[in-house]
């Protein structure tokens, strides 16, 4: 869920003014706009109502905290907002007994049939460990603990349209293991389903995640922090 609303031309004018100014006066703010008055007023005051600018006791306005981090993210020469990389987790689960890992088909596009570690978003404010405790109980029914998860390093992936050449996908990923858990394994899923598999049958099925290996590495030890292009045609991603 967003927390940031969709803004004007104009209102991304004035965030953009105020990124480089301790606070500014309505007249300065209507400059910036690029509008008439009345109509920059309309949109000074929107920005008041979204949170993102407050005005001063000495009647300037300035940049609230929320309105710091959304210009933050202003290319400053072209005025939008820039596109930045997924954080997720890949969540590495092991059955010391049978020595498996938890393995899951993708049921839901992109990657429709793919098979891989399960992964999970990392939400607002959500420390690392808990994403990887939330989606391991979501995605397969078992309860784990934070301090079950080890950290095994940084996997930075690029996807790139094999075609075209154009990066469609870009993602950090944060490596997390864990041997402990507890509960009852739900084997299907909206979305997926759930196998426990050695490593060599992961290889068997149809369509396996591109890096595998690299991802592997992350069950042995700390794979520290990685990098990688990965291609796909149209029809595969």
């Amino acid at each position: 869920m967003t927390h940031e609303a969709k803004i004007h031309e104009a209102q991304t004018k004035i965030l953009r003014e105020l990124l480089f100014l301790p606070d500014a006066n309505f007249a300065k703010l209507v400059e910036a706009s690029e509008l008439e008055g009345d109509h920059a007023k309309f949109h000074i005051k929107r920005l008041a109502e979204l949170g993102y600018i407050v005005k001063r006791q000495n009647g300037n306005y300035t940049l609230s905290v929320k309105g710091k981090e959304y210009a933050n993210k202003l290319d400053t020469d072209t005025g939008v907002i820039e596109r930045q990389p997924k954080s997720a987790c890949i969540c590495i689960l092991y059955n010391e007994q049978s020595d498996l890992y938890l393995i899951q088909e993708r049921l839901k596009n992109p990657y429709y049939g793919y098979w891989g570690f399960y992964t999970g978003k990392i939400r607002w404010g959500e420390k690392i460990a808990e994403t990887a405790v939330r989606e391991t109980e979501e995605e397969t029914g078992f309860t784990t603990k934070v301090e079950s998860w080890e950290h095994r390093g940084i996997l930075h992936e690029l996807v790139k349209n094999k075609s075209t050449g154009e990066i469609i996908e870009d993602k950090i990923f944060h490596m997390m293991y864990c041997k402990k858990f507890s509960g009852q394994l739900t084997e299907n899923f909206e979305g997926g389903r759930n196998f426990w598999m050695d490593r060599e049958t992961v290889l068997k099925n149809p369509k396996v995640f591109k890096g595998w290996d690299r991802k592997m590495n992350a069950a042995d030890g700390n794979i520290g922090f990685v990098e990688n292009v990965d291609e796909y045609e149209e029809g595969e991603f």
